[in-house]
């Protein structure tokens, strides 16, 4: 498995403890790289690189997606990329950051009927594909990467968050 230095900042109120967080963050992070490396073939530096994971509110997130993304709304999850990267390709020394906004995460899990964690867990993954140049904005790209998704929950015991849906 594939190590990783992680940066955990708790930024808002209602997530758990930074340690609990980086624990959450060590075990969805750690699943998934394993699971690209042995199925996918996804290369990971030698040296673990640098991943910054921010736990944020919705008006923390809602500004970031308003300075970076010129969308003045609150998101579940945002991913910055520290350099371009495709696909399978070998990421650099620092991935990038994901920012999570807790009333979200909280207002979706509930809508889904998912346990919080679940859907934490879900989106720590979306996250990272996206940090590795997975994206879904045409279809053909959504397949791939819902499906990585779905299999990459599968080996945390989590059943498909897409199953019945059209890609995103």
């Amino acid at each position: 498995m594939p190590d990783f230095d992680y940066q955990v900042s708790r930024e808002a109120d209602g997530w758990p403890e930074e340690g609990a967080l980086a624990a959450i963050v060590a075990r969805v992070i750690g699943a998934a790289s394993a699971y690209l490396a042995e199925a996918e073939g996804q290369p990971f530096p030698e040296d673990p690189p640098e991943l910054s994971l921010v736990f944020a509110d919705d008006a923390m997130i809602r500004g970031i997606n308003a300075e970076w993304r010129n969308k003045d709304s609150a998101t579940n999850v945002l991913s910055f990329p520290a350099f371009p990267v495709t696909p399978g390709a070998m990421p650099g020394p620092m991935l990038g950051d994901i920012v999570i906004a807790y009333e979200t995460v909280a207002r979706e899990a509930e809508t889904l009927e998912k346990s919080f964690d679940d859907h934490l867990t879900h989106l720590l993954v979306h996250g990272f594909l996206h940090l590795l140049g997975y994206d879904h904005i045409e279809n053909e790209e959504a397949e791939v990467m819902e499906g990585l998704e779905t299999r990459i929950l599968a080996t945390l015991d989590l059943s498909d968050p897409y199953q019945g849906s059209d890609p995103l």
